[in-house]
């Protein structure tokens, strides 16, 4: 095998391929069925043709005879009126007009033999065509539904894959929520030990700034407790309900109580 015989097949095959995929069956067997539907009309015009011929053959075969008729009577006229020789001359045009008539039937005889040939051929290729039509439709019927099959397969696919996608983009949603929360918690507790300084604060964690605010804070405290202590001793003390009993004595006993008759 020659080399451009190899690519010519190699190029054949690739548009068979490439054919077979872009052919829609429904559409084939459609032309199909179309063109033996043309095929059917075009018996049909063929019958009504042959039907129609030998219909006129017929019409001339019924003129000659009728013709045939009247040349002998003529003859016979002619005869009775003593003119044998128009009587001759009738006979013989009646002759050849006997023998255009045999011809004339003899084209009839293969019309209608052509007629009932072309009848049988109509009639078979028309049941052809019908159980074709029944089978197409089938066919075609068969395949839409394999193709609708196919389409909600593959849409049904598609969804899957596609809720499959949601699926993972909420999971990696929640697992970046869960890590900015971590880390916010991470940072608040680092802002509460001091350990980071609030940028926000208008003044800034500072340690020792904590612990001379503590100091002052103490040093007011022993001012305004001086203060009082000297509000009190300035001030003159309360009488009391009692005397108690000075520093060293030792206390009354307490009196009996008297007996009163």
């Amino acid at each position: 095998m020659s080399i451009t015989r190899r690519i010519t097949g190699l190029f054949k095959v690739k548009a068979d391929k490439a054919l077979d995929r872009a052919e829609d069956p429904r559409e084939t067997l459609d032309y199909a069925y179309q063109r033996q539907l043309d095929l059917l009309q075009k018996v049909r015009r063929g019958l009504a043709d042959v039907a129609t011929s030998r219909k006129r053959v017929e019409l001339q075969h019924a003129q000659l005879e009728q013709s045939a008729a009247k040349l002998q009577e003529q003859a016979q006229q002619a005869l009775a009126l003593g003119r044998e020789d128009l009587a001759r001359e009738a006979l013989t045009r009646r002759t050849a007009v006997l023998a255009q008539d045999q011809d004339l039937q003899a084209q009839v005889t293969t019309l209608r033999a052509e007629e009932e040939k072309l009848t049988l051929a109509e009639q078979g290729l028309q049941a052809k065509v019908e159980a074709f039509r029944t089978q197409k439709e089938t066919i075609k019927a068969s395949y839409t539904a394999a193709e609708a099959e196919t389409r909600i397969g593959e849409a049904v696919t598609g969804i899957s894959g596609e809720m499959s996608d949601v699926g993972a983009a909420v999971q990696r949603a929640q697992d970046k929520t869960e890590q900015l929360q971590a880390r916010a918690g991470a940072l608040d507790e680092l802002m509460a030990s001091g350990a980071l300084d609030d940028a926000t604060s208008p003044v800034a964690h500072d340690g020792l700034k904590t612990e001379l605010d503590a100091i002052s804070a103490r040093g007011d405290v022993e001012a305004e407790l001086a203060a009082m202590k000297a509000e009190l001793a300035s001030s003159p003390a309360p009488p009391s309900l009692e005397a108690g009993p000075k520093e060293g004595e030792e206390p009354e006993p307490p009196e009996e109580p008297k007996d009163h008759a």
